[in-house]
């Protein structure tokens, strides 16, 4: 090695951030194991690189005793003084060595140690680019897809979209450009490993984020999201501006703001409904678009029962129950959705049944 190479350190420290002094203890430290791999040698050895020439130099390292057990490991104090008539028992020699073609043993694992020590700086940087970015959203470009996974280029690394990160029936074709939902980075052997989600509900708060500048400025907050990735949305909004309407700001004019979100999420239908600190109006609201005649609640056991008319028995439930679940998981109530027949006959049945322990007790 020679200057040109200390150079090249240089050059790598400016560009890459990796600290030249970092570069060479390590590239000491590699040369010292090659070494004693190719001279089969299991002496003490001490490798140093001149910092300016680039110069590399071999030391046999000695200590000095009365008796010599290993000539690998010890001199004598006779042997020593020859070199240096001041040394004393205990003191450690370094005698400059020089083993053929080692130069270029040095060379090779100099340039293993920086080149490994460059992917391993870029695969940290990749990392804290990323890591400072979970949930966020970003746009990928559809790689491939191996087994159930799909592999999405981010531009400086790959992300890792994972079969129930995916939307049902989205098909995710090569060249394709979609958002996606920053989930958890992970630090591995082979780098980071990003892993996103197309169906997670922060994925559409924060589209609802980019696309309405109120949520962006603060004005308009979304306090609850319930999602079942592909089919439905309802996502729960308050206004800390008694002049904005938070649902009309979402929705935008003639709907063009959900409108968009709507097409990045391959039709999802999404209700937006306005949030409120009472939870009967809150749970009312959570069970649009069917319409409530009443709703009553327990805070002990955060239950509510709620009462339409039979005709929006069916809208109120929706289709396999998902209305009225995805309410639940919206508000935190455990939510009984009955019609005014149904609560007729139970209150009639009610009252059959009091009748008859009155007639009992008579």
């Amino acid at each position: 090695m020679n200057i040109e190479f200390i150079e090249a350190l240089d050059q790598i420290e400016k560009e890459k951030g990796i600290e030249k002094e970092v570069l060479l203890d390590a590239i000491e430290a590699a040369i010292t194991s090659a070494y004693k791999r190719n001279f089969g040698s299991a002496q003490n050895v001490k490798i140093v690189i001149d910092r300016e020439t680039g110069e590399v130099k071999v030391y046999s390292v000695k200590t000095v005793v009365d008796h010599v057990e290993t000539d690998l490991l010890e001199i004598s104090l006779e042997d020593a003084r020859k070199i240096d008539p001041n040394y004393e028992i205990g003191d450690v020699v370094e005698e400059v060595v020089k083993p053929k073609n080692f130069g270029r043993i040095a060379a090779q694992t100099a340039k293993q140690v920086v080149v490994q020590r460059i992917r391993e700086a870029e695969r940290g940087i990749i990392y804290d680019l990323y890591v400072e970015r979970e949930d966020e959203i970003i746009t990928g470009v559809v790689q491939r897809k191996e087994k159930a996974n799909v592999f999405v280029d981010l531009g400086k690394t790959e992300a890792v979209l994972g079969p129930n990160e995916q939307m049902p029936g989205e098909n995710y074709k090569h060249g394709d450009r979609i958002k996606l939902y920053i989930v958890e980075v992970k630090k591995t052997t082979k780098g980071p490993q990003i892993l996103v989600s197309r169906t997670h509900p922060g994925l559409v708060k924060r589209l609802f984020e980019l696309e309405v500048p109120e949520i962006y400025d603060g004005i308009v907050e979304i306090r609850s999201i319930a999602r079942e990735a592909g089919s439905r949305t309802k996502m729960a909004v308050y206004s800390y501006d008694d002049e904005v309407d938070p649902v009309g700001a979402c929705v935008g004019h003639k709907g063009s703001r959900v409108e968009q979100i709507v097409n990045e999420l391959k039709g999802e239908k999404i209700d937006i409904i306005k949030w409120s600190e009472d939870p009967k109006e809150y749970i009312a609201s959570a069970l649009s678009p069917a319409k409530v005649l009443s709703v009553e609640v327990s805070e002990v056991e955060k239950k509510a029962e709620v009462i339409v008319d039979d005709y929006q028995l069916s809208l109120a439930i929706g289709k396999e129950g998902q209305n009225a679940r995805l309410a639940a998981k919206l508000t935190g109530w455990k939510i009984d959705i009955k019609s005014k027949s149904q609560l007729k006959i139970g209150e009639s049945e009610a009252s059959d049944a009091k009748n008859k322990n009155e007639d009992l007790l008579n």
